[in-house]
């Protein structure tokens, strides 16, 4: 079983997949949001392992939100 995570807005949203790896479990982020023009999607792995998946999910979202913040004010572009 993995677990799963989803933070949402109106214009953003975040979630996140956990996957067992050989020395606990990893995170896939899921992230999007509807900018002016168009709607963007980006997803990438957390470079960290985590003991529990529980960990996994809260960082993982926790990461997420970051990209969000980063992005939407404009200080990364992709």
């Amino acid at each position: 079983m993995t677990l799963k995570g989803q933070v949402t807005s109106d214009s953003w949203n975040v979630s996140t997949d956990t996957f067992p790896t050989g020395g606990g479990f990893g995170c896939e982020i899921h992230v999007g949001h509807t900018g002016s023009s168009e709607e963007f999607k980006h997803q990438f792995r957390h470079s960290k392992i985590f003991a529990t998946e529980r960990e996994a999910v809260i960082d993982g979202l926790r990461e997420g939100m970051v990209w969000i913040s980063l992005k939407q004010s404009k200080t990364i572009h992709l």
